[in-house]
């Protein structure tokens, strides 16, 4: 099992993904402002889970891929990187 490097700033951090992100990232991906340049379609909760299981098993078969970008003091979900 791979585990993703975590990165740190003085207020960020970049770590794996997590089933527990999933809220997050489908609040992210399915808001029209974010998706207005990348395809400009909200998705679905089943995309976004896909996704997101995309990004784990990247780092697993290819032992390098995505990251959660959190608030380092707060652990709030920022982005996708």
């Amino acid at each position: 099992m791979v585990t993703p490097p975590i990165l740190e700033t003085a207020r960020l951090r970049l770590r794996g993904h997590r089933r527990e992100d999933f809220p997050d990232a489908y609040a992210m991906w399915a808001d029209p402002i974010v998706v207005r340049h990348i395809g400009g379609k909200p998705s679905t909760p089943q995309q976004t889970w896909s996704r997101l299981l995309t990004y784990i098993g990247h780092w697993q078969a290819m032992r390098y891929g995505y990251w959660v970008m959190e608030d380092k003091e707060t652990g709030a979900f920022i982005g996708e990187i």
